[in-house]
């Protein structure tokens, strides 16, 4: 099916990912990739930063109290939004820590928190309670006494899953660097790997079939490569200034459905394709073209 692009208004469920960096023995950086579960109903099985949508807490009050070091006016200018801006920092802080366990937060004189021996299990009782849904990230971090490091992540792209995705995110991509002093451990549930790559070996993998990616993964991983280690990439993020929105579109061509971006052939087409059945092949194409296959 195709629909017209200024008829069509879809919902988008705002998004938070986080490309966690460090300096690799061996020289530049690696970055932290979690595989999603084969169940997951959104890019099942796929290699991604950790991230998710956005929930109704973290733009609650508390989070004026709890978010040191960015304010809510400055991030929603960053971001290019009238208001709620500073809930995509707080989101980006807490899925990470769901996903990953990796926890950017700091206490009352801005110590990192160290999650080794003792503090280290009783965050991951922590972890395994958010995840079971049994109290919110609020109260763990009240609880706890934290402030949030919304300062320790920067803001660095802007992808929107195109028409026709089985689900529709607004996604705001930051970078920040990780702490010494934590272990990253998947999920089990929404994750079932993770893992620190280098991007050039992640790249490879991929183009060898041995993992699944997507466009903006692939793209991000490109961007990352060339730093010589964390330090220079979150340098060069926070000097970033213009930072275009991304929403790559689904289109008929004389090779078949194919998704481009802005500055691609057809993508000013008055139609696009809305077809979720179309999505996985065309986001597979997409990837390939962005990093061809071995041989």
């Amino acid at each position: 099916m195709t629909t017209s692009v200024d008829a069509y208004e879809a919902e988008l469920k705002a998004a938070a990912t986080v490309v966690l960096v460090r300096d690799a023995p061996a020289g530049g950086l690696e970055v932290l990739m979690v595989k999603r579960s084969e169940d997951s109903s959104f890019m099942g099985g796929v290699y991604v930063f950790p991230g998710g949508g956005l929930d109704e807490a973290d733009s609650a009050p508390w989070v004026t109290t709890r978010a040191v070091g960015r304010a809510e006016e400055e991030a929603s200018t960053i971001l290019g939004l009238a208001e709620g801006g500073l809930a995509y920092w707080v989101s980006a802080v807490r899925e990470l820590f769901e996903e990953s366990g990796i926890l950017l937060a700091t206490d009352r004189e801005g110590r990192l928190v160290e999650l080794i021996g003792e503090t280290a299990e009783r965050f991951t009782a922590h972890r395994d309670a958010l995840n079971a849904r049994e109290w919110t990230f609020a109260e763990m971090i009240e609880a706890e006494d934290l402030v949030l490091g919304v300062d320790l992540i920067h803001y660095a792209a802007h992808w929107v899953t195109p028409v026709g995705g089985p689900k529709r995110f607004d996604t705001r991509f930051f970078v920040g660097e990780a702490p010494e002093s934590q272990e990253a451990i998947h999920d089990a549930v929404e994750t079932v790997a993770i893992e620190w790559v280098t991007p050039a070996n992640a790249l490879k993998r991929h183009r060898e079939g041995e993992i699944e990616m997507v466009m903006p993964t692939i793209s991000t991983l490109h961007f990352i490569e060339g730093f010589s280690g964390a330090a220079e990439l979150t340098a060069h993020v926070v000097a970033m200034t213009e930072i275009p929105r991304i929403e790559p579109r689904m289109v008929k061509t004389a090779t078949g459905t194919q998704l481009v971006v802005p500055g691609d052939e057809h993508y000013d087409s008055p139609e696009i394709v809305d077809d979720t059945r179309e999505f996985k092949g065309a986001a597979r194409r997409r990837a390939a073209k962005e990093n061809p296959p071995s041989g």
